[in-house]
C-alpha cells in the first residue's frame, strides 16, 4: 500500500521554501508526494537582483512554470496547478483585483481542490494555518480553501460533480522557518564562533503561537530543499540570510522540520510521522 501526502500552496515557490525537505524525504522513501499550487505566481516580485530586468518582467508568468516544474523534479514529487489567478499584495485599504484567487467565493476557489482530493485521494493534506504564515490574500485563502475542502471532499452532497467522495485522514499545519528556527540556529552560530546574519531576520519576527505536534527528521534532504528553493530564480536573492548559515550547525541544531497536527487528536508526544495512526 503506498500511502499519498498532498501539499496545498498558494504561489510557485512556497513547496520548496515551507517543508520541501519533508516532501523530498517522504517521495524518496516511497510515498507518492503530490504539490496543489493554487495561482502561477503572476503577481508576484522578482526578488533576484540579478534577474529584474524587462525581458523576466515580460515573460514571468511562464517563467515561474518552468521553475516550479524544476523544482517538483529535483524534490521528486509531481506537481499541479489548480489555475487560480495571483491576487498580488494590495497596499493597505487597496482593493483586490477583479477575478483573482482571494476575491472568489469560497466555493469556486475550492472547488478545484476538492475534486484534486477526490482524484489523488490523500491521506494526509498539509497546508498553511489561518494566518497563512504571513498576511498575503492568497496564503489566508488557500487556508480557506483547504480546510474546505478536507472536509466537502468527503460529503457526497458537496460540490457535485468532482468525483467520488474521499476523507484524508490528517490534515498539518506548515510551522517550518518559526522564529524558534531562527533563534537557534543564530544561537549555534555564534556559539561556533562564526557570524550569523540571522539577527536582522529575528528583529522582524513575532513570536510563535503555534504548537508543534510533530517534527519531521529530514536533515539529509537539506540539501535537496536548497536546490529546489534555488530553481526558483526569479523569487530567491541567492543573498539572503537563509543561504548563508551552516548546513552543518543546522542538521545539528534543528534537524527537522515542524507541524501542527490540525485535524486528528495529537497524542502525549510529538509525532516523528506525518502517517502516525493512517490506515491504508
Amino acid at each position: 500500500m503506498t500511502f499519498r501526502l498532498l501539499s496545498v500552496h498558494a504561489h510557485p515557490d512556497d513547496e520548496s521554501s515551507k517543508g520541501a525537505a519533508t516532501l523530498a524525504r517522504y517521495a524518496a522513501e516511497g510515498v507518492d508526494v503530490l504539490v496543489a499550487t493554487c495561482t502561477g505566481g503572476e503577481r508576484g516580485d522578482i526578488l533576484n537582483p540579478a534577474l529584474d530586468t524587462a525581458e523576466t518582467w515580460a515573460d514571468l508568468p511562464a517563467i515561474r512554470r518552468r521553475e516550479m516544474a524544476a523544482a517538483a523534479e529535483i524534490l521528486g514529487v509531481r506537481q499541479r496547478f489548480l489555475g487560480m489567478v495571483d491576487s498580488g499584495l494590495p497596499d493597505p485599504g487597496e482593493s483586490l483585483p477583479e477575478g483573482c484567487f482571494a476575491a472568489l467565493p469560497l466555493a469556486e476557489a475550492a472547488a478545484p481542490l476538492v475534486a484534486l482530493i477526490r482524484e489523488f485521494r490523500p491521506h494526509v493534506v498539509i497546508t498553511y494555518d489561518e494566518t497563512g504564515g504571513y498576511p498575503h490574500p492568497d496564503h489566508i485563502r488557500t487556508h480557506e480553501i483547504t480546510t474546505e475542502a478536507f472536509t466537502a471532499a468527503a460529503d457526497p452532497t458537496r460540490y457535485p460533480g468532482t468525483g467520488e467522495p474521499w476523507r484524508p485522514q490528517k490534515l498539518y499545519y506548515q510551522a517550518t522557518l518559526s522564529r524558534a528556527w531562527f533563534e537557534a540556529i543564530h544561537k549555534a552560530t555564534v556559539a561556533a564562533g562564526l557570524e550569523s546574519s540571522m539577527a536582522e531576520v529575528l528583529n522582524e519576527l513575532p513570536p510563535d503561537k503555534l504548537p508543534i505536534t510533530t517534527k519531521i527528521r529530514c536533515e539529509n534532504h537539506f540539501a535537496t530543499r536548497d536546490r529546489a528553493l534555488l530553481a526558483h530564480q526569479t523569487q530567491v536573492d541567492p543573498a539572503h540570510p537563509f543561504f548563508t548559515h551552516s548546513r552543518e550547525i543546522e542538521r545539528q541544531t534543528w534537524p527537522h522540520e515542524d507541524y501542527h497536527l490540525a485535524h486528528s487528536t495529537p497524542g502525549p508526544k510529538v509525532e516523528d510521522d506525518l502517517f502516525t495512526g493512517v490506515t491504508p
